[in-house]
């Protein structure tokens, strides 16, 4: 089934270099293609709408100021299974429990600051998507 989901490659991937690589990924899967992609600043607001779930837990503030503290990338990748799959390749967000060839496996240094965020369901990607890309979606 096609779907869309929203990535961001976020402030420590951009620092580190690591957009090339972690897009090359994205590229070299069979059937999902790029559709959007945006360097760009991510403001208060849209950072508060999107991590609204987990606002009032104690990760919320370091989160949001960290992903305040650069530049990211967002895109909007299509393709069969394309959300369970970007998560897969992410890995999970202890990089030490990142298996060796997900992206966090291979580049991950902390949990708080893990590279990339993958929409987690399809509700979850058409809200975001909506937030970051109004108008494509």
């Amino acid at each position: 089934m096609t779907q869309r989901t929203l990535v961001l490659l976020k402030p420590d991937a951009v620092r580190r270099g690591l957009i090339g690589e972690i897009i090359g990924r994205v590229e070299s899967k069979a059937g999902w293609t790029i559709r959007a992609l945006e360097l760009r600043h991510l403001d208060r607001p849209t950072l508060e709408q999107h991590y609204a779930e987990h606002q009032g837990r104690p990760f919320y503030e370091p989160l949001v100021e960290f992903m305040a503290s650069g530049p990211s990338v967002a895109l909007v990748v299509e393709g069969e299974r394309v959300i369970e799959g970007m998560r897969a390749l992410s890995g999970p967000t202890d990089p030490i429990a990142a298996a060796p060839g997900s992206i966090r496996g291979d580049f991950g240094t902390i949990v708080r600051e893990n590279l990339i965020h993958a929409s987690d369901s399809e509700e979850s990607a058409e809200r975001e998507l909506k937030t970051f890309f109004p108008d494509f979606v």
